[in-house]
């Protein structure tokens, strides 16, 4: 049975958002049934490694998951979906494989659902209920070259969502500037990403990585390294994945008092325009 909703700002209800988690957790397994058949090492990452150490699993209103792999494994994984992924219940993007995709980092998705963000309508590829997979890439150990690779990294971010901010940025300057930066060909911008991934790899073993296209804390260039090699199994709902072994010095870079809850104002939820659920 399929439960369908359309509406401009839709935020799920409770057993809406509980139908989105678990079929995230399916998403996740798949994931794990991979990795594990093809020696491909990832992690839990951002909220989904705080609930699995706050909550034991979804932070309550939480309506995304994040798996985390450093870039050679992320490889690894993308050329093992071709493959080993079941593709009759999943399909999985990356801006190399899904023509108008425009993230730094690749999506598994649920096949026959869609959780569809507001003002992303327009977005031609499918927009099924997703975990993200974040691939971590070396950051320079000199702090003036981590300033330099930040802006770089800053600058793709934005070339990537202007063909979202060129629509529904309110700003008029910065809205123009995301269409100044729309009018760069989509093939030469993300072969230009990739050659930028390239040189990133080229850095050898630095002792931080990142996410070349998502934002860091304010002051932060980047992580340990340690927190995607250096891992230990947490239970997360039914099931137990990888995280880091020192939880404690990832959450605090990322969330500081992350044992705080936070107030329900900051409790951040992604508005939607389309959702659609797919019992079975």
């Amino acid at each position: 049975m399929d439960i369908s909703v359309s509406r401009r700002g839709y935020q799920p209800t409770q057993e809406e958002l509980r139908k989105i988690q678990l079929t995230q957790l399916d998403l996740i397994q798949e994931v794990q049934r991979i990795c594990e058949k093809c020696n491909i090492h990832y992690n839990m990452v951002g909220g989904t490694m705080l609930g699995a150490i706050r909550h034991h699993g979804y932070i309550p209103w939480d309506d995304d998951a994040d798996i985390g792999f450093l870039r050679k494994e992320y490889e690894k994984f993308r050329k093992a979906c071709k493959t080993e992924l079941n593709t009759e219940k999943y399909y999985f993007q990356d801006c190399r494989d899904t023509e108008g995709y425009r993230w730094g980092y690749g999506k598994l998705r649920r096949k026959d659902t869609e959780f569809i963000r507001l003002n992303q309508e327009f977005m031609p590829y499918g927009q099924g209920i997703a975990i993200d997979l974040m691939p971590f890439d070396n950051v320079p150990d000199s702090e003036t070259a981590r300033k330099i690779h930040a802006f770089i990294c800053f600058l793709y971010r934005k070339a990537l969502w202007s063909a979202v901010g060129r629509k529904t940025e309110k700003n008029i300057f910065i809205k123009g500037l995301y269409k100044l930066l729309y009018l760069i060909p989509e093939k030469r911008l993300i072969e230009s990403y990739q050659r930028w991934i390239n040189r990133c790899g080229k850095l050898g073993r630095t002792n931080q990585v990142r996410i070349l296209t998502f934002p860091t804390p304010k002051g932060i260039y980047g992580y340990d390294r340690k927190w995607y090699t250096d891992l230990r199994l947490y239970e997360f709902e039914n099931s137990r994945f990888p995280g880091a072994r020192d939880f404690d010095g990832y959450l605090k870079v990322k969330y500081r008092n992350y044992m705080e809850m936070p107030p329900v104002e900051k409790r951040k939820v992604h508005p939607i325009s389309k959702l659609t659920l797919t019992e079975e």
